[in-house]
């Protein structure tokens, strides 16, 4: 059949698919794909049918297509030169830098055929709509910016909270930001609940966990449950939640010369803080010149040491510690003004970087601190400087903000939680009425805002990352909350919108009570009692303790039944139906028994009818039918 169709094909003149004979010498496979592709051609000609069997890439003739858009465009825009030269001043040149500069066309023509703005717009030519709205943007000032620093700084409102009369050098709060613990030279540790805390502002709890020694550092642990407390004792302590000790660091001997032989420190602690990955474990330095890392489970002795080395291999003391943000290094600031770390997942003999000249040597490096990201490391010295250093290329600062007066041995410095900022405070100058607290943008190096804080100095800043709230310890005992009404949360805003509940104080009897137990009734003197038994004997007057009523039950007791104002009460009282009728007694000889008494003593019908009809009709049953319609 297949081969029918060939030669037909092939005979075709205007076919031009070459004579019958090539066609038999191919192979049985081609000379069926042949012998379709010239079917579907003959049947696409006979029927007239485009695209029919194998589809082929569509053609396109951009030059007839440009043609065809130009017939069906408006008149309007067809027209746009002439249309340009009406609105414009005539000249021809402006109208050509239009042109090259591409200009904005007006909108496109509406269903009505009427052009809302026809012609071309010039730039820098304004209608009056544009100048008003120029206008508007120039009173403003300049449009405000979610991404500038100074936007993210939460300083709109400002809370005070009274720790006590001496400086308030360490601050902590818990992770949740429900928990702010402060600890100040005068030995107590003060404890404050946001949650239960009102507009007064006052703390629910203060101790004294190291006897007389100052409070240096306060660090809650990564879960909240904990939190370490460094003194200037030489041992570390661990409270929980609520300020109770749950653990005490071992004293090491005195009498031993190698550190690394003692099981806890034998000097002041200058410094501590938690593991963020351990849960369990945290560090300590001390002015043995030995960094000590503990487990809370083992109260015994410590988990490592660390001996911290100035130039020359002698001992150099560590005023400043801190963990980077995953635990694999621990830094370090020393006295000698040194920077060094170690790697946590080595042994501890040598250091990862040290850097000799970080500092000016002789003055304390205060406070160590890792960004969020890890990549930077801020260190603040008592040499009125603070420093950034980019831990990929720790041999140099990245920047060096100097000017910065500071008197404390604990002033410190922390980032914003996007750490597009740093922040960190100074001492009260002589001159000087108000401390500063400084703000530093931390790519660009420039001071983004500087504010007044306290007339006494500024020792620690705390911002905390969930409740975007700081908190800065000062020196004259006051902790100053700083907050955005839009951008932060809880904490410190949701108290002082709590009212003061007065409590409720105990009478004080201060008159002397003669006692006559043979006076007269009238004129003997009540016992005087106790607030408590008083309150009690008020509890049973229904009166005095405004006891409610009592509950309706059956008709019987409570507001209305006492008063007897409900009907159904009544008319139980009155008639006796409360009263059950016994199942036995029969119902007729029960009302009849009834009757005798009603023919002598009438009471419901026949007064009614004593003077009208003194003798009573009554209808007969066998009266007609008829009768009784004509009488009705």
């Amino acid at each position: 059949m297949n081969r029918g169709k060939i030669t037909f094909a092939a005979e075709d003149s205007t076919s031009g698919f070459g004579s019958f004979g090539r066609i038999e010498s191919a192979k049985p496979d081609a000379v069926d794909r042949i012998a379709q592709d010239l079917d579907n051609s003959k049947l696409q000609e006979v029927m007239g049918i485009s695209g029919f069997g194998r589809k082929q890439a569509k053609q396109f003739d951009i030059n007839e297509m440009i043609q065809k858009a130009k017939q069906n465009a408006p008149k309007a825009l067809v027209d746009e030169k002439s249309l340009a030269k009406t609105e414009g001043d005539g000249n021809d040149e402006e109208d050509d830098d239009d042109d090259d500069d591409g200009d904005m066309i007006g909108p496109i023509p509406t269903a009505s055929g009427e052009v809302a703005a026809v012609g071309r717009r010039k730039r820098g030519e304004k209608n009056d709509s544009d100048d008003s709205d120029d206008d508007d943007e120039d009173d403003d000032g300049d449009e405000f910016d979610e991404d500038a620093p100074i936007n993210k700084l939460p300083h709109s409102h400002e809370v005070e909270m009274r720790h006590g009369n001496k400086a308030v050098i360490a601050l902590a709060s818990d992770p949740s930001g429900v928990r702010l613990a402060s600890g100040s030279m005068d030995y107590n540790v003060n404890f404050w609940d946001f949650s239960g805390m009102d507009k007064s502002m006052k703390s629910f709890r203060s101790l004294q966990p190291c006897e007389n020694h100052p409070i240096r550092n306060l660090h809650y642990s990564f879960s909240g449950d904990m939190m370490l407390v460094v003194s200037g004792s030489s041992q570390a302590k661990v409270l929980d939640r609520d300020g109770f000790e749950k653990m005490e660091c071992v004293k090491g001997d005195q009498y031993i010369a190698d550190m690394s032989k003692t099981k806890g420190h034998i000097a002041g602690l200058t410094s501590g803080c938690w593991s963020p990955v351990r849960r369990e474990e945290f560090l300590t330095s001390g002015m043995d010149s030995t960094l000590r890392t503990w487990v809370f489970a083992k109260t015994k002795e410590q988990r490592a040491v660390i001996k911290t080395r100035a130039q020359g291999g002698l001992k150099t003391i560590p005023t400043s510690c801190a963990y980077n943000r995953d635990g694999t290094l621990i830094a370090a600031g020393c006295s000698d003004g040194s920077l060094q770390t170690w790697d946590t997942r080595k042994m501890f003999v040598h250091t990862t970087h040290c850097i000799r000249d970080a500092h000016t040597k002789g003055s304390d490096i205060s406070a160590v601190l890792f960004s969020y990201s890890g990549f930077q490391l801020a260190s603040r010295s008592m040499d009125e400087t603070l420093k950034l250093w980019d831990m990929r290329a720790f041999k140099k600062p990245l920047h060096v903000f100097d000017g910065l007066y500071s008197r404390y041995d604990t002033t410190d410095c922390c980032y914003s939680p996007d750490d597009t900022m740093i922040l960190t405070g100074e001492s009260l100058p002589k001159d000087a009425k108000q401390a500063n607290l400084y703000v530093y943008d931390t790519k660009t190096f420039d001071l983004v805002a500087k504010l007044p804080i306290t007339d006494s100095h500024v020792i620690r800043t705390l911002w905390h990352p969930k409740l975007n709230q700081i908190f800065i310890g000062c020196g004259n005992g006051v902790i100053r909350g700083l907050y955005d009404e839009k951008r932060s949360m809880r904490g410190a805003k949701q108290c002082v919108i709590r009212t003061h509940r007065k409590k409720k104080e105990s009478e004080i009897v201060g008159t002397t009570q003669i006692i006559t137990p043979h006076a007269l009734p009238l004129f003997r003197q009540e016992k005087t009692r106790s607030l408590r038994k008083k309150l009690e004997k008020e509890r049973l007057d229904p009166v005095k303790s405004k006891r409610p009523d009592l509950p309706i039950t059956s008709g019987q007791g409570g507001r209305v039944a006492s008063s007897g104002g409900t009907l159904s009460s009544y008319v139980i009282r009155n008639l006796g139906l409360s009263k059950r009728v016994e199942d036995d007694q029969d119902p007729r000889e029960a009302i009849l028994k009834y009757a005798k008494e009603a023919a002598e003593n009438p009471y419901w019908i026949a007064p009614a009818y004593a003077k009208t009809q003194p003798k009573p009709i009554f209808n007969s049953e066998d009266e007609p039918e008829a009768k009784k319609s004509k009488t009705e």
